[in-house]
């Protein structure tokens, strides 16, 4: 109670530090002392005591209203790497202000909030504070209070101003080094052992079979580019060559079901892993997750990813006619997959053995939580 009393009195205006309490007291001392011997030495000394405890208490406020602050933009990381968090401090007066402690206001997940002494800022100049945050775990970070305190000059008397400037730190999660991934470089197997191929076309390769010859662009390889027919139409031709296995088009699609907690942490980490290795592989690949539905940029489906939680409110439809790469804890959605559809299943800890039939035309992975991912990842199909 005593400690919120003080913090009012000093964001408001401000509240007497030990060293002023301790004054304070003598003050009186000498003050009730003067009144009962009538002596004019004492009243001088409690008179003197009262007017520095009041210099004191007026100053610190003055300080900090010369104030301004500013924070710059903070980069996104991945998660295990530090925030690099940035704060300039202006005096806008034309005297030096000292002994200032600014703190930022993490919010608790991160870390308690930073402090950091200031001796001083010359008139019209700025102080940059930077500061590098730990991180473990992916999410979106929003907070905005910052706070400045000082006691200067004499110490006697804390004042604290708090300013709103809203940060947003985006804290990716972890992407593993796949060398391959059966998942992905076993979609459209169906289709091409059959000779049905379906989806979108195939995307342009750097072997295979010619498709079709198109003008030249800047950035094709030049070992592309057909000279006969370049020299028949007096421009550049070049050969488009198709490959079935990087046409094919790869969904990874979020189980919005329920979780538990680690489980779903790796759920995302592999989510993200398959997608930059389906795009090293020059695949045709986007995310679907019930609150962003189906994304393929990079940065969105990094910041989706940061993002996402289990069981969203918004849920956006999932796609019905193409094969998907379902991330699930939940075996019973397997009945609804697409057909070519692949899975990876993490076991629920309070299942020791998880009752579900293996649908030879679902393959999939059946993850265990507690070994590593990244191996998992690149084993063979169940």
């Amino acid at each position: 109670m005593i400690r919120r009393i003080g913090y009012w009195l000093e964001s408001r205006f401000c509240a007497p530090a030990y060293s002023g309490l301790v004054l304070g007291g003598i003050a009186i001392c000498f003050f009730a002392a003067a009144v009962n011997t009538m002596a004019g030495w004492l009243y001088a000394i409690s008179g003197v005591s009262f007017a520095l405890l009041g210099y004191a208490a007026i100053l610190p406020p003055k300080y900090l209203r010369g104030l301004l602050l500013k924070r710059r933009a903070i980069q996104p990381i991945t998660a295990g790497d530090d925030l690099t968090v940035e704060l300039e401090i202006f005096n806008q007066t034309k005297k030096p202000i000292s002994l200032l402690q600014i703190e930022d206001k993490l919010p608790f997940v991160l870390d308690k909030p930073p402090l950091q002494p200031i001796e001083t800022i010359s008139p019209q100049t700025s102080y940059n504070w930077v500061y590098y945050q730990p991180t473990e775990r992916r999410g979106i970070y929003r907070w905005q209070n910052v706070e400045l305190a000082t006691a200067a000059p004499l110490g006697l008397f804390w004042s604290r101003r708090s300013s709103q400037l809203s940060a947003i730190a985006i804290v990716y999660p972890n992407v593993l080094p796949l060398k391959s991934c059966p998942l992905v470089d076993d979609m459209g197997k169906e289709d091409s052992t059959r000779g049905q191929p379906r989806g979108n076309p195939l995307q342009t390769a750097i072997e295979g079979l010619t498709r079709s010859l198109r003008p030249y662009r800047i950035g094709d390889p030049l070992r592309l580019i057909h000279w006969r027919t370049s020299a028949r139409y007096g421009d550049l031709r070049v050969r488009e060559l198709e490959m079935l296995t990087s046409g094919q088009e790869i969904i990874i699609a979020l189980d919005n079901g329920e979780w538990e907690e680690n489980n779903f942490e790796q759920a995302v980490i592999a989510a993200a892993s398959m997608y930059f290795y389906a795009q090293k592989q020059q695949m045709q690949v986007q995310l679907w997750t019930a609150s962003t539905g189906l994304i393929n940029r990079k940065r969105d489906v990094l910041e989706a990813l940061a993002a996402i939680h289990p069981q969203d409110e918004e849920i956006k439809p999932q796609p019905t006619d193409k094969p998907l790469i379902f991330l699930t804890q939940n075996p019973s959605t397997f009945s609804s997959l697409p057909y070519g559809s692949r899975w990876m299943l993490w076991q629920n800890i309070s299942d020791s053995q998880p009752q579900f039939i293996i649908n030879r035309d679902y393959p999939g992975i059946i993850v265990d939580s507690e070994q590593s991912l990244q191996p998992q990842l690149q084993k063979p199909l169940t």
